[in-house]
């Protein structure tokens, strides 16, 4: 067994992380972004579904045309 009382407790060290956009070291406002810019651009790509989430399922009805979304049939 180890002495513990010889060891000094661990501590967090937080890094600091760059904006996944621009790369420069990211601002505890616009975290983990630097500036608003780059938080708008990020928004913006997920908003254009510039991301994707890959998964091994199929793409469902609902998700396929576009067809059914805006339209709505009344009848009477």
């Amino acid at each position: 067994m180890t002495d513990r009382s010889t060891t000094p407790p661990l501590r967090a060290v937080r890094i600091e992380a760059k904006c996944p956009i621009c790369e420069k070291i990211g601002t505890a406002e616009f975290r983990p972004f630097c500036s608003k810019r780059c938080a708008n651009v990020d928004l913006g790509r997920w908003l254009k579904e510039g991301y994707r989430v890959e998964t091994d399922e199929a793409p469902t009805e609902d998700e396929g045309g576009g067809a059914g979304l805006g339209s709505t049939s009344r009848t009477g």
